[in-house]
């Protein structure tokens, strides 16, 4: 496969933009790892116009895709957790082009310090946990408990994989056989939520009770990132907050985290007043004694 795909690969080597290309040929004993095809390229660049840019080829009857991304797309996946067959494919695909040792440096970096970018992952992936937490209590409070149940199911794989990550791993797509080794607590839950014989309402009854005191465990550690970033200026707009760099990678999830921590008093608002005298700007501060204090950080 590689002889057939050299040709498209050398071209876009030869680009000064290209950091690195892997190739990822499918195996039986993973058929999954390349999303149906038979051979995944990948090419990291520097930059270009769209994050992701993806072809298809086939060749008789095989397949292959070509997925070029940024360096940031690439870092954005791997703090986000978004794409679950990246991390394998850094792992274990053929490093085919590698520019400056780009790709080496990146492997290296992810083996050698498992903890690269735990905080931000946390973080990331706290504030998932909590927006399905809050819209599944919501649902269960209405009768939907179909919809509750969804909602509890995903809040607990976000509970699993803050738990790998806690642990310096990094999830993989059959996230519940590493939970299980993990924190068989949280695997427990899991259990107890899709084969208890309870009725429906008195599972999640349960869980939300259990979701609730994990959360509530974890809130500290999953607030350490956005509260140091917030130490970095006096006050922030929600608008300021969605368009700094790291912050910016929660996503739709960062005004409800904030308000999350608002509510646990981690961030304090400050109204600042508007143009009409009774409207007030709703501005967010941190306390910088509170968070150093809470995080053992030294002077900022």
């Amino acid at each position: 496969m590689e002889q057939i795909l050299r040709p498209i690969y050398q071209e876009r080597a030869s680009h000064p933009d290209t950091l690195g290309i892997i190739l990822i040929n499918r195996k039986e004993d993973a058929l999954n790892l390349t999303n149906a095809f038979d051979s995944v390229l990948l090419i990291i660049v520097k930059d270009q116009e769209c994050s992701i840019f993806t072809k298809h080829y086939m060749y008789g009857d095989k397949k292959m895709v070509m997925h070029i991304l940024t360096e940031k797309r690439l870092k954005k996946w791997l703090f986000v957790g978004s794409h679950k067959r990246l991390v394998d494919w850094l792992f274990f695909g053929k490093i085919i082009f590698d520019r400056n040792e780009f790709l080496y440096k990146l492997r290296s970096e992810l083996q050698e310090f498992p903890f690269f970018g735990r905080k931000i992952k946390t973080g990331i992936q706290f504030s998932k946990l909590i927006r399905r937490y809050l819209e599944g209590k919501e649902f269960f409070e209405s009768g939907n408990y179909l919809d509750s149940y969804s909602h509890v199911v995903e809040s607990l794989h976000h509970l699993g994989r803050l738990s790998i990550i806690d642990n310096g791993l990094y999830p993989e797509v059959t996230v519940w056989s590493q939970v299980k080794k993990i924190e068989p607590a949280i695997y427990k839950l899991y259990e107890e939520l899709v084969m208890s014989d309870e009725s429906l309402e008195k599972r999640l009854e349960l869980l939300f009770l259990a979701i609730e005191f994990l959360i509530n465990s974890r809130t500290q550690d999953a607030a350490q990132h956005i509260l140091e970033i917030m130490l970095t200026q006096s006050s922030w707009t929600i608008q300021q907050l969605h368009e700094q760099e790291e912050l910016s990678l929660y996503s739709t999830e960062l005004e409800v985290f904030v308000e999350y921590l608002v509510e646990k008093e981690y961030i304090l608002v400050e109204p600042t007043l508007a143009k009409s005298e009774s409207v007030f700007h709703r501005n967010y501060v941190v306390d910088q004694q509170f968070v150093e204090s809470k995080y053992n950080l030294g002077k900022i």
